[in-house]
């Protein structure tokens, strides 16, 4: 099939395809009167190669995944491998993330004169710094009321 039908197929523009061939992610086609010309397989790849960039991976990681794939080969040990560095990398992500929420959070309560105070006040806080540091607000701190006080004078 010619590039414009492959780019509708897989839901791409054909400059995605010819870029993907550029960067090692698609094998250059067959060309016929100058015009490439892609095997039917190519569509699903191009999908893969699309959700695997849609799930965060990296070109450089959609290509190790994809070196060597082939239909009725089962999952090698490369793409284990490949799997359990980015489950490491999300788990990172995901306690980032719950730190900026709870920063988040604080700040919408915040009602400073100043970011200068708040900045200096959003130090004071033992469970502010707890998050910073990677670790779990402490509940007792919030519970017993020294928490509270500090981040009351944040407000």
């Amino acid at each position: 099939m010619k590039i414009g039908e492959l780019a509708e197929r897989a839901g791409l523009n054909p400059s995605a395809i010819r870029y993907y061939e550029r960067v090692g992610l698609l094998v250059a086609p067959l060309r016929a009167g100058g015009q490439r010309r892609y095997a039917d397989n190519t569509v699903p790849r191009l999908r893969l190669i699309t959700f695997a960039g849609e799930m965060g991976f990296t070109l450089a990681e959609i290509k190790v995944f994809l070196a060597g794939l082939r239909d009725d080969a089962p999952v090698g040990p490369r793409w284990k491998k490949l799997a359990d560095r980015k489950i490491d990398e999300v788990e990172r992500m995901i306690e980032r993330s719950l730190r900026l929420k709870s920063l988040l959070i604080h700040l919408r309560r915040c009602h400073c004169a100043s970011l200068e105070v708040c900045v200096e006040r959003l130090r004071l806080s033992e469970n502010l710094q707890r998050i910073r540091d990677g670790k779990k607000p402490n509940k007792k701190l919030r519970a017993s009321g020294r928490e509270k006080r500090s981040e009351e004078k944040c407000q």
